[in-house]
């Protein structure tokens, strides 16, 4: 009897996978718990093994594909079976039409129609429609702007403001629903210029995932942002000590983590997520530190990252950075953050903002160490001394977290890494 495969979760973010490669071709003999294929996910590449014994007689898709999540994926069974029938069986089963024509069962098959994806959020209209068709629909300025923004059609939504009007929060509700609609395609008319060049690139599933994570994150979670500058002297000074005498190299980033789980601990209000209805205050600090790789963004997590010294910090910050460029992570690498950093200090970056990563309801951006002039009081004169300035700026969702918080967090923060021998008692 014929078993089906379908696309597995391979992470708690992933809504398809892309077949880099099939190590099985049709036709072949598979055991179970053998290698059938490499599978791309928003993540990393991971390996898909085959759960039964038997022959491979049908793929949902060659190299270079992609079969959305819960699809059916591959089907392995016995020589001679009907591979086309067992797949127009299975589309009926889930609502969907069946193939076209057999597949041969001997010889790769070619791609087969994937079930029916789920209805598209409705588009916005076009500009030249648009300022019309606004007049006739009760929304806010700025619900419009995010319809707008986001691609949905006002027209399909009952308000919830005075007299059914429209406000921003009924636009969250249909954005915290279910994926953000992807962003519409370059008109096909944009113009290129006589002598220009240019390439387009299909999107991989790691850049679709962050367009869509970040772009929820960025209309439902109102943002807003505090600045500090801590005085990084003291850090360098320990850290330069405590590289001399371990064998585990500390690098700033790695005091950052270690200051931001210890203030986590002393402010668990900014350790928590937006449940909706709810606000979810997380009882283990996990720390997720972005990493930049080829393609895109991804960001590993540091457990429990309070309860862990300097020189475990350091090496798993390093491990798991090395296993994202390798893209060897698994979904217990990433998952279960309770707040994240970002640092691009290491690029010259001075200062910037960051979008929170869900399901956090902060984010910390993290800039590069100046060299700058400072007044000091000296035996009763003013003096200028060189000090070693980091700005950080803390991203807050305004639904978790007042300003207020936010600044005393931040200032635990900056009180940790301007005495570091506190953290490290």
């Amino acid at each position: 009897m014929a078993e089906l495969i379908e696309m597995p979760l391979m992470s708690d973010t992933m809504t398809e996978g892309r077949i880099v490669s099939w190590l099985k071709k049709v036709g072949d003999t598979v055991s179970a718990g053998e290698i059938m294929a490499e599978v791309e996910t928003d993540k990393a590449t991971m390996e898909l093994e085959s759960y039964f014994d038997g022959t491979l007689l049908w793929v949902g898709a060659d190299a270079g594909g992609s079969v959305p999540v819960g699809d059916l994926l591959a089907i392995v069974g016995s020589p001679g079976e009907d591979a086309a029938k067992i797949v127009a069986e299975y589309r009926a089963s889930k609502g969907g039409a069946a193939p076209a024509a057999p597949v041969p069962a001997a010889a790769p098959a070619p791609s087969a129609p994937q079930a029916a994806a789920p209805a598209p959020q409705p588009v916005a209209p076009s500009p030249q429609t648009l300022p019309a068709e606004e007049a006739r629909i009760k929304a806010s300025p700025l619900a419009k702007a995010i319809a707008r923004e986001t691609g949905i059609d006002l027209s399909r939504i009952q308000g919830s403001g005075d007299a059914g009007r429209i406000v921003k929060r009924d636009l969250e509700q249909v954005l915290a629903a279910g994926p953000a609609p992807a962003a519409q395609p370059v008109p096909a008319s944009a113009p290129v210029f006589s002598g220009e060049s240019y390439e387009d690139v299909g999107l991989s599933q790691m850049r679709k995932t962050i367009a869509r994570r970040l772009s929820e994150s960025k209309y439902t979670a109102p943002h807003y942002y505090l600045t500090m500058e801590i005085d990084m002297t003291a850090a360098q000074g320990i850290r330069k000590r405590l590289n001399e005498e371990s064998n585990v190299k500390i690098s700033f980033n790695d005091l950052i983590i270690k200051a931001c789980a210890s203030a986590l601990r002393k402010h668990p209000q900014i350790n928590a997520s937006w449940l909706g209805e709810s606000i979810r205050y997380h009882h283990v600090v996990n720390i997720g530190v972005a990493v930049a790789i080829e393609g895109g963004l991804v960001v590993p997590v540091i457990r429990q990252a309070d309860s862990k010294g300097l020189a475990t910090i350091a090496s798993e910050a390093r491990e798991l950075a090395e296993k994202a460029r390798n893209r060897q992570l698994q979904p217990e690498d990433y998952q279960g953050n309770t707040f994240s950093i970002s640092n691009l200090g290491m690029y010259g970056i001075h200062q910037f903002t960051a979008i929170i990563n869900p399901p956090d309801s902060c984010i910390l951006a993290v800039g590069g160490i100046e060299e700058v002039p400072r007044f000091v009081m000296r035996d009763g004169q003013r003096k200028i001394r060189v000090a070693s300035i980091m700005k950080v700026t803390l991203s807050c969702d305004h639904r978790v977290v007042d300003g207020s918080v936010g600044a005393e967090f931040l200032q635990t923060v900056k009180h940790l890494l301007e005495n570091p021998l506190r953290m490290l008692l």
